[in-house]
């Protein structure tokens, strides 16, 4: 690879870092405002309150708390918008491959979807439509998330190296994995938009934990250091997931056997339940990240066991994997 080569993917891996972490601006205000009950601040979009978002007087509204924070949320997207576009520039300037070019494409049409979503629920006023935009907001974060990883995912320097320790039950779990968290999140959402589902959302934090210990076992212990490192970032995010979790129950619910009583709207629990939604996100994205790790691995023929089922697939004779 020539020195200029070096330089253009430089250029994209940088630009899809920083889309993923401009996104999770209007992810993490979107997720107080749904805290907050501040969805419906203003009754229109895309003006707000009749006029143009970008000129609206939204530090005059620091006494108001719903209006600031929605339309901080509002601007946000809009900064995400443009960070998009942005990676689409970039991309289709310094970047040949095709299936690179296409995934900022699909990052921007993602956002645009988005938006239109979040405005769909204000315009219908609709708590269902709030809760499809939360969880998409999610998934949202994992195409960018798993986006950069795959810019800057380089398997040449493991490519001799071959995993001993990863059984196709294990293997199955991992690229499953994903869903379940999926799911969970999903869960989260009815709880958090509905009031539903409370013990159904409990229950499925307890499946995810032990699944992602058996995962996190034979990630962590794997002779590759691409899954090792998928392994730290997934532990790392349910470990923060976990204790959220249990902050959000403190703050929320209370727990009358130790006599703590849950403050309503309080800051700690405006600040830890909106929280504790980003690190779902987080979770899902690097549970994402880890199953396409799994995926291509497989595909190259070096994860042992499973070199048969795979040898014969196309993802095979792409030896070098992801988009980097």
């Amino acid at each position: 690879m020539s020195h200029t080569d070096d330089h253009i993917n430089l250029t994209v891996q940088r630009f899809a870092v920083l889309t993923c972490i401009v996104a999770l601006l209007p992810i993490s205000v979107g997720a107080l405002v749904t805290t907050l009950k501040a969805g419906m601040a203003f009754a229109d979009w895309p003006t707000s309150d009749g006029q143009n978002m970008l000129l609206y007087p939204w530090l005059n509204d620091l006494r108001h708390t719903d209006k600031f924070v929605e339309h901080g949320h509002r601007l946000a997207g809009v900064l995400i918008g443009l960070v998009s576009i942005g990676l689409v520039v970039v991309t289709f300037v310094k970047e040949p491959r095709r299936r690179v070019r296409a995934g900022s494409v699909i990052i921007l049409l993602a956002v645009i979807a988005q938006g239109l979503l979040g405005g769909m629920r204000v315009r219908m006023n609709e708590q269902v439509l709030a809760m499809t935009h939360s969880i998409t907001g999610g998934l949202f974060f994992m195409l960018c998330f798993v986006f950069a990883f795959l810019v800057r995912r380089r398997s040449h320097d493991e490519r001799s190296l071959v995993d001993r320790k990863f059984s196709p039950v294990t293997f199955a779990i991992g690229v499953l994995f994903p869903f379940v968290v999926l799911g969970q999140y999903v869960l989260g959402g009815f709880f958090r938009h509905l009031g539903r589902m409370l013990h159904e959302h409990v229950a499925g934090a307890v499946i995810v934990t032990l699944l992602a210990v058996v995962l996190l076992t034979a990630l962590l212990r794997s002779d590759l250091l691409s899954l090792r490192r998928r392994g730290r970032w997934l532990g790392s995010a349910l470990l923060i997931q976990i204790g959220l979790g249990l902050g959000s129950w403190v703050t929320k619910l209370g727990f009358p056997t130790l006599g703590w009583v849950a403050s309503a709207n309080s800051p700690s629990q405006n600040v830890i339940c909106s929280l504790h939604t980003v690190g779902g996100m987080f979770l899902l994205a690097t549970a994402a990240a880890a199953a396409v790790e799994l995926i291509l691995l497989a595909g190259s023929g070096q994860i042992e066991e499973l070199a048969g089922l795979f040898s014969e697939s196309p993802i095979a004779s792409g030896r070098n994997g992801g988009l980097a």
